[in-house]
């Protein structure tokens, strides 16, 4: 089927993000094959619009008035098991790759247990972890679209210059991500599954049941909050908030004062002060002025400055 025929025109984009929020995009297509990528790209440039590529829609705030551009959505959905390694395609869900590699007696994704909307693709991306684990700890290789030489290219480990919550491909409209091999460990059933009742039960305790994009801002690295705020840092450590060297973003802004705080439909969760939670009427500019009243009251009470986790979309 030909590229135009598969595009579609003003489609809401609220049903594809874990937020529920977002107005139509102005052009929108699913790719599930990788021969197909070439063509979209040269549409999108003979058209003069802009390409916005959209994931399991965690971790985004699409703006109300909608986006202009074509919106690509990766439903690559492959996933193979060989031997030790997970081959993923970019659309799979990480809930998919957990219960997969679970089954198959391997190891190494126990901590993406019970993430909601979240895709192996944006997980690449955003070098996505929890409880001291990181989708980098297992990358073998990553299979990404280069844009400008319409083709496709096998990054390594090293290659994609993973960090905390970043990668070479955040915020680069050269490379789109295709596909991954995870690297696992064998491990046996009862371990997997303990693991896996931990990790959930934390998040069936700790975190929202309403929708959400997850976690609102990044962790701080302590060696940075020293230099902010070093009072601030010595009660973290005494209260024991430190972990692998990071200070959760969560307890600042419950430092501050501002769980339960809403503006409109758009509220900090009370079990978790690191999510703003949709109550069900949020609009985007809700969420958006929630998120900056949070890093300004933050900012003027400890001269700390939070960095969103979040991802704006179409502002």
């Amino acid at each position: 089927m030909p590229i135009e025929q598969k595009i579609k025109q003003n489609i809401s984009l609220a049903p594809f993000t874990t937020f529920k929020i977002g107005g139509p995009a102005k052009f929108f297509i699913e790719v599930n094959l990788k021969e197909e990528l070439a063509d979209v790209y040269e549409w999108a440039k003979e058209k003069k619009e802009e390409i916005f590529v959209l994931g399991g829609g965690s971790n985004i705030l699409v703006n109300d008035k909608g986006v202009d551009g074509l919106i690509v959505k990766i439903a690559n959905n492959n996933i193979t098991v060989h031997g030790e390694r997970l081959d993923c395609g970019a659309g799979v869900s990480l809930s998919r790759a957990v219960s997969l590699a679970a089954s198959s007696n391997l190891s190494g994704l126990e901590w993406a247990a019970g993430i909601p909307g979240a895709t192996v693709g944006g997980a690449v991306v955003g070098n996505a972890g929890a409880f001291n684990s990181s989708v980098s700890g297992i990358i073998e290789t990553v299979a990404v679209f280069n844009i400008k030489k319409k083709r496709l290219e096998t990054f390594s480990n090293k290659d994609c210059r993973f960090n905390y919550r970043e990668s070479i491909f955040k915020n680069n409209f050269t490379y789109l991500v295709w596909q991954a091999i995870l690297k696992m460990r064998p491990a046996g059933k009862d371990e997997i599954k303990k693991l896996m009742e931990k990790y959930l039960e934390f998040r069936n305790n700790r975190q929202p049941k309403l929708p959400s994009a997850g976690s609102a801002f990044k962790n701080l690295a302590i060696v940075d909050l020293r230099k902010d705020n070093s009072n601030l840092a010595d009660l973290a450590d005494n209260e024991g908030k430190i972990k692998k060297g990071m200070v959760g973003a969560g307890w600042l802004v419950e430092m501050a004062g501002l769980k339960g705080k809403t503006i409109g439909g758009a509220k900090v969760s009370l079990e978790h002060a690191n999510f703003i939670i949709n109550t069900g009427r949020a609009t985007s500019a809700d969420v958006a002025m929630l998120v900056s009243y949070i890093k300004q009251q933050v900012r003027n009470r400890f001269k700390v400055q939070l960095r969103e986790e979040v991802q704006y979309l179409g502002f």
